[in-house]
């Protein structure tokens, strides 16, 4: 929609003359949601035939393809309003009058909060942004969703004490119904009571409240579904994933135990795809989930299931929140400045903010849209636990006074197209927000020893996991790549990504004279796509240091042909298994013998091992 087109500040008072029903707008919109909803149940319904198939493709595809969905249905409500009424009716309107028969409409919603969230991102579509606070859209929830529930209850109970634990660990296997045998479910309930015990507190003792509490829907993620819940006894909970997967003979087995927060953290990570669950009431699971991880942000949880508006919604409000209560001031991020984007940071907030450049910085050659198409693609591809995920806003306005003035000027100077200075307040046309991590460029300058060389092995992991999901990540310098607080390695700059099968590996032809080896050009052609993997080394490799842990554990990516090989794999149609856990966890490889000494699941693994 054109901006002429939006309701104009001037009309906030105007509802005098022919205007259009409230009540009918209400409808209109929720209907709009309820679609969009109803779409979004039916491909998270449609996930667990296609697991138990073993059709890999179609789970990628549907989580790229759900994303879509939300504007699709937005742009839909927005176009039959336009098409039922004049935009002079639309002006007209009591718009705050919509919002109240809105939330009276929502009263025995399901999905009162992401109804909301539908809401403003339709009024945002025809509203000036004079009208974004809470008399007209919901800056604020209007509707509480504390102990909303699904008709049939969002998660199961099952009691050692009455049925036994060996009883109850099979039952929450059973009652999923996978129309799939599992290859020996004998064995893996055993081994998950094992690793349990391992796990637990001993002696083990049965309190009288003990019970298992196991969502009711599993969750799907590339080849893998996932059993949630948490082990309630004496009234501390262990909260708990169980991964199922399936061989080649479309039988299932259960790979292990994930007990241990920190390994619950990273399967929930902020750079891994969105899960596919199917959830009649979102904020039942969502309440489950941050039980479990209480210090995941409930934007990140809504995210991670798929209802990433919804979860920009949360981050914004707790953006807001934030300001009001803190006094610090945005600063230009850590690490090497940017040659595409302008990154700042508030240092009493864990994100970044990022603006792209009105034009780039030589020798990068890449437009704003070049840019938006980049982080569109890694936001619908498998991130892989490597990528991180990115909220975009729209006309965000800010305190003109948190802003030191490195950050405004920086903001004047490079970005002036998205940037306006309206007296006390900043509005930024269009920024990206991720989680900040640690640059991995300063990481090794400040460190040494085993903190070193671990950065250094779980950066060439990051590239070779980003390359199994068919990405390649283009500019691999250090100051691309950050870690996390749990020490993984990921990517966070996405203006080179490109699909790993449209690039050309080579090895650099040998030179027929020394004067061609010598000169300042290549003496052989270079395409637009071609990569020399040689050349790694030389732009990444000139730390002694970082060269001899490097070459130790990742020479083999300086080899043209083991990344053919791997485009070869690719093209064929495989997917190849990436773990959110590590594989020394593995029941495969705890219980090889079905003998020996009870795992150790409080130690954390390195995750490429």
């Amino acid at each position: 929609m054109k901006a002429e087109h939006k309701i104009a500040p001037e009309r906030l008072k105007s509802v005098t003359g022919t205007s259009a029903d409230p009540l009918l707008i209400a409808r209109i919109i929720l209907e709009g949601f309820n679609t969009h909803y109803g779409m979004f149940r039916d491909v998270s319904q449609q996930a667990k035939s296609h697991f138990e198939d073993g059709d890999w493709q179609w789970l990628q595809d549907a989580v790229r393809d759900r994303i879509a969905y939300y504007d699709r249905y937005v742009r839909s409500a927005v176009d039959e309003l336009h098409s039922k009424f004049h935009i002079r009716q639309l002006e007209r309107t009591d718009w705050q009058q919509i919002k109240q028969h809105y939330t009276a409409l929502l009263t025995s919603h399901k999905q009162p909060e992401c109804a909301e969230t539908f809401f403003n991102s339709v009024c945002c579509k025809i509203l000036h942004r004079e009208y974004f606070r809470n008399d007209f859209i919901y800056v604020r929830p209007g509707v509480a969703t504390d102990y909303m529930d699904s008709d049939t209850p969002s998660y199961r109970s099952y009691y050692p004490l009455q049925h036994g634990l060996r009883n109850c660990v099979r039952r929450l296997l059973q009652d999923f119904e996978l129309a799939r045998p599992f290859v020996d479910l004998e064995r893996d309930v055993r081994r998950l009571i094992r690793a349990m015990r391992a796990y637990l507190p001993r002696p083990l003792r049965i309190a009288p409240d003990c019970q298992m509490q196991v969502l009711g829907s599993l969750f799907f993620r590339n080849k893998g579904a996932y059993v949630i819940g948490k082990f309630v006894n004496g009234n501390r909970p262990y909260p708990f994933a169980i991964p199922i997967l399936r061989n080649s003979k479309g039988e299932l087995y259960v790979d292990t135990l994930l007990f241990d927060p920190d390994q619950l953290a990273v399967l929930f990570s902020f750079s891994r795809a969105y899960f596919l669950v199917d959830m009649e009431a979102p904020s039942a699971y969502i309440t489950f989930l941050h039980s479990m991880l209480p210090n995941k942000p409930l934007a990140e949880l809504y995210s991670l299931v798929g209802l990433q508006k919804q979860g920009k919604t949360l981050f914004y409000r707790d953006l807001l929140h934030h300001l009001r209560h803190s006094t610090d001031q945005f600063v230009i991020a850590p690490g090497t400045r940017g040659l595409v984007m302008v990154v700042f940071t508030l240092p009493s907030y864990p994100y970044v903010f990022k603006v792209i450049r009105d034009s780039a910085a030589y020798p990068k050659r890449i437009s704003r849209s070049g840019v938006q198409e980049k982080y569109l693609l890694v936001k619908q591809h498998d991130r892989v636990g490597r990528m991180v995920d990115v909220w975009e806003y729209s006309q965000v306005a800010l305190p003109k006074a948190r802003f030191t003035e490195e950050v405004l000027e920086e903001l004047r100077t490079l970005a002036p197209t998205v940037f306006a200075d309206e007296g006390d307040t900043v509005v930024i046309g269009h920024v990206y927000i991720e989680r900040r991590v640690t640059p991995l460029d300063l990481f090794l300058q400040r460190h040494s020893g085993q903190a070193f060389e671990h950065a250094v092995i779980e950066y060439g992991n990051a590239i070779k996991d980003i390359a199994s999901a068919n990405i390649f990540a283009g500019d691999m310098l250090f100051k691309n790549f950050g870690l996390t607080r749990l020490g993984r390695v990921v990517f966070y700059d996405y203006d080179e990504v490109c699909y790993l099968t449209e690039c050309d590996f080579r090895r650099i032809p040998e030179a027929s004279t020394p004067e061609e080896e010598m000169a300042a050009e290549p003496w052989f052609s270079v395409g637009p796509h071609d990569v020399f993997p040689e050349e790694f080394a030389t732009f990444l490799l000139g730390d002694p240091r970082v060269r001899e842990v490097f070459m130790k554990h990742h020479a083999d990516l300086l080899e043209a042909e083991v990344w053919q090989a791997k485009q070869d794999r690719l093209r064929a149609g495989s997917i190849e298994d990436v773990f959110p856990y590590p594989l020394s966890i593995r029941f495969r490889n705890l219980f090889a013998a079905e003998q020996g000494a009870l795992p150790d699941l409080r130690v954390m693994s390195t995750y490429y091992t």
